[in-house]
């Protein structure tokens, strides 16, 4: 068998990008690219980059040759439009079509809802940052192949203002939380979709650096009380970063296991890799 192939949706722009990179050494696509390889050794991953102009496959690829599509984070906010955030749906709604399964983090979730003829919108709620907090299975999602083994409650990493408020046709909740939906399964085109509202991919140093990197937003948005107290939460979770089974800080921040066990956390992402993506990869000999 062939290495499984997986196209990569970076929804960055470059400038976020080389921000990304400058804190932590890699960017969303390439964070991504890491966690999959950790995951499952040996897959052969293709980076696009659709909010920074045309994309362009490598030669003698088709969107269909893929074995899944998987989209990252974005600081970009669909609702303001414009010829990044347009490409990055008509890049979606080309995977759909291609009949690639499809797995999205955060914006990939609101990108694949709206691309499927959902709505997102700013969460009246305000921002989750750093650990969504009480994230319930709900009777679909505790059936779903992709949570099998997750807790029914637990933390995931975050970073997001806006939600969902109208998901695609046929479209089941899979997961919830109090400021709102946190995962979605739907079938779009020839595309089977999930998606999570939270960041499987990352690790606590990448909430760390986005702590840091939006800085006076989060204290105006009350989530610290001055630049002072955001520095000591993510040097905590920087410290989280080396001793992720310390107990003392887990308990500080209310992280359960799904948040101090590695395994547990990438979960969804391991298990969409083994009930979508291995068995297209088999057929593809």
């Amino acid at each position: 068998m062939s290495a499984p192939r997986i196209l990569v949706l970076d929804g960055n722009v470059a400038a976020i990008r080389a921000r990304l990179r400058a804190a932590v050494g890699y960017d969303s696509g390439e964070g991504y690219v890491r966690l999959l390889n950790r995951i499952e050794p040996g897959i052969s991953c293709d980076i696009v980059r659709a909010a920074d102009g045309p994309v362009a496959l490598p030669g003698g690829t088709a969107l269909g040759d893929y074995d899944g599509a998987v989209m990252t984070g974005s600081a970009l906010n669909v609702y303001d439009g414009g010829a990044s955030i347009l490409r990055q749906i008509d890049l979606a709604r080309a995977v759909f079509a291609a009949g690639v399964p499809f797995f999205g983090s955060c914006w990939g979730l609101q990108i694949a809802v709206t691309a499927a003829g959902g709505r997102v919108e700013a969460n009246v709620r305000g921002r989750e940052f750093g650990y969504a907090r009480r994230i319930v299975l709900t009777s679909a999602g505790r059936q779903h192949a992709v949570y099998e083994g997750k807790p029914t409650v637990f933390e995931a990493p975050t970073i997001h203002k806006d939600c969902v408020t109208q998901l695609p046709a046929g479209a089941e909740v899979l997961a919830e939380n109090e400021m709102g939906l946190q995962a979605a399964a739907f079938v779009s085109g020839r595309s089977r979709i999930v998606g999570v509202q939270y960041h499987p991919e990352y690790d606590h140093c990448d909430i760390a650096a986005a702590a840091r990197r939006y800085g006076a937003a989060l204290v105006n948005d009350g989530l610290f009380q001055d630049l002072n107290d955001l520095e000591a939460y993510a040097t905590d979770v920087d410290r989280l970063q080396q001793q992720p089974a310390d107990q003392a800080l887990a308990y500080r921040h209310g992280l359960g296991p799904a948040m101090t066990d590695e395994r547990l956390r990438r979960l969804e992402l391991s298990n969409w890799l083994r009930i979508e993506l291995l068995p297209r990869a088999a057929r593809h000999v």
